[in-house]
């Protein structure tokens, strides 16, 4: 067996795991209603009633899409 083959492939699987896990770990920091998030020496404050209106707009108020007029 290769073992050069065999590394890249580790490799390779391992940092894409470790990609997606933080994508999805910072998918759902995004997602939560947590007013304040720390981790490591990361530390957001985020405006969640604003945040929440600003949703309630986009729900109450679809965007329309425009057609072009035939000409």
């Amino acid at each position: 067996m290769n073992t050069n083959v065999f590394n890249a492939v580790f490799w390779s699987f391992f940092i894409t795991s470790m990609v997606g896990l933080v994508l999805k770990l910072s998918s759902m920091c995004y997602k939560s209603k947590c007013k304040e998030v720390s981790f490591c020496c990361i530390k957001i404050i985020r405006d969640t009633e604003a945040e929440e209106k600003e949703h309630e707009f986009e729900l109450t108020h679809p965007e329309q899409k425009q057609t072009e007029s035939p000409k």
